[in-house]
């Protein structure tokens, strides 16, 4: 069997781990299994890739792999739970910023040092991958600053700024035709492309709310699976065009689920501005807090045959899952049914709840979607929200003034009882006043979240 060969089959083994992998990814009893398989393709891949004749020296490319897994294993053993969202943004424009490299280093080594030409075909992949590159790198970029906090988390507005992001589209277009019709005498116009591109990426995400960040970081993770597979194309790597696309693909599709369940399209979240205005529910309508302690809650829980738990980002900052876990626990072993409600949206990236309570081996089959647990809400006696905001605002349905209006939400308002354990009585994320606060059914638990959660578990234990 020739090396040619045994290369093309490596690759083909490597994307069918690929597809296998990620099929593995939708459900979390076998994502991290699913995750493992993906990686062993990808470090076949790789391997493949170090045995092709066309590279000349692959020395460098070992001591970069070596210490990739070094610091990546580092990274993500070392993450906090409230950083992930931030990582797999950094990640993301990593990805980003390796295409746009591959394309401008490709034409560097093409038609600079060797003064050969490129066809039309292997031109317009080099130009599509500095363009969506470079957008993915700076966009990923201002989207880790905005979770990260290192910038506001509220839109960035300016007059006339669609039509200012307008224009830049359309000068990279242009300057991309410049580009593909000479790129021998377009080296000028190549780097007017990659400013524009960093511009683009900058500015087409400055104007999303920090509410809307789990839609970005899914769209930008799939600007990051094209950006490779076009790199793909221009090295004619057929292992980098599958993995491009399947990534591409696939973030495309959770894109349109997220944009889905908060009841909006794409278009929507990438122009509204969402949050810039602000519309608070009027006084008359909040009535009165009803603050209770750790013992008034035990109390109710006591009573309780069904409870409900809505997690939110609050959850991951008291990293207090695991003694969530344990309350659950304690809960079942006295009949009580126990479930974890799911909002898509939940956190700050893509099944960031569905993550941080997998870390504290919360059974699978205690967790349930918005739409399954929705019917049944009336019919729990207790629902605890813990750290969650937007997605249990009842504005959502029933104040047309407020930004939320029309996104579907877990309808926590309708249990016979809720609890809310949260340290004040701020807004959420996207900065919007909750009405669930005022509700007459509603208890709020104020304080840290893993504090009084403690003291709930302890309550439970010492009973007699």
């Amino acid at each position: 069997m020739s090396l040619e060969t045994i290369i093309h089959f490596s690759y083909m083994v490597g994307a069918v781990l690929f597809i296998i992998g990620l099929k593995m990814l939708s459900s979390p009893k076998s994502a991290r299994l699913g995750n493992g398989i993906s990686s062993i393709g990808m470090l076949l891949a790789i391997i493949a890739t170090l045995l092709d004749k066309q590279v000349v020296s692959y020395h460098w490319i070992i001591v970069g792999l070596v210490l990739g897994t070094v610091i990546g294993i580092f990274a993500a053993r070392l993450v906090a739970m409230t950083a992930m969202p931030e990582m797999v943004g950094l990640l993301n424009g990593f990805g980003g910023l390796a295409s746009f490299l591959v394309g401008w280093g490709y034409h560097h080594h093409t038609v600079i040092t060797k003064c050969e030409t490129m066809d039309l075909f292997t031109t317009v992949s080099v130009y599509l991958t500095i363009l969506v590159g470079g957008i993915t790198f700076s966009g990923s970029m201002i989207a880790w600053a905005k979770l990260r906090e290192i910038m506001t988390g509220k839109p960035i507005l300016f007059r006339g700024q669609n039509i200012v992001n307008g224009l830049f589209l359309i000068a990279a277009l242009g300057a991309g035709v410049l580009y593909c019709y000479a790129p021998a005498n377009s080296y000028a116009v190549l780097y007017g492309i990659m400013g524009i591109s960093l511009v683009l990426g900058i500015t087409s995400v400055i104007p999303i709310g920090g509410a809307d960040m789990p839609v970005v970081i899914s769209l930008l993770n799939s600007y990051s699976g094209i950006a490779a597979a076009m790199a793909g194309f221009v090295l004619q790597n057929t292992m980098l065009i599958v993995a491009g696309s399947l990534v591409g693909a696939s973030g495309i599709i959770l894109t349109a689920i997220m944009c889905k369940a908060m009841n909006r399209s794409l278009g929507n979240v990438l122009f509204s501005g969402f949050g810039a205005v602000t519309t608070q529910v009027a006084t008359a309508a909040r009535g009165e807090v009803k603050p209770i302690s750790a013992k008034d809650a035990y109390c109710l829980l006591d009573a309780a045959s069904s409870v409900a738990i809505v997690p939110g980002y609050g959850l991951a900052v008291a990293q207090a899952q695991r003694t969530l876990r344990e309350l659950g626990d304690l809960l079942e072993k006295r009949n009580c049914e126990v479930r974890y409600a799911i909002h898509p949206v939940a956190g700050r990236m893509p099944g960031h709840m569905n993550v941080l309570l997998a870390e504290a081996d919360v059974p699978y089959e205690q967790l349930v979607e918005m739409d399954d647990i929705n019917p049944s809400m009336s019919s729990v006696d207790v629902c605890i929200v813990v750290g969650a905001n937007d997605v249990v605002n009842p504005a959502a349905r029933e104040d047309e003034k407020s930004p939320l209006y029309g996104m579907p939400i877990i309808d926590a308002d309708k249990a016979k009882t809720v609890i809310v354990l949260k340290r004040s009585m701020a807004a959420g994320f996207a900065g919007v006043e909750n009405p669930l606060f005022f509700k007459p059914n509603t208890r709020m638990l104020f304080g840290n979240a893993k504090n009084t959660l403690q003291e709930l578990v302890s309550e439970l234990k010492d009973e007699k």
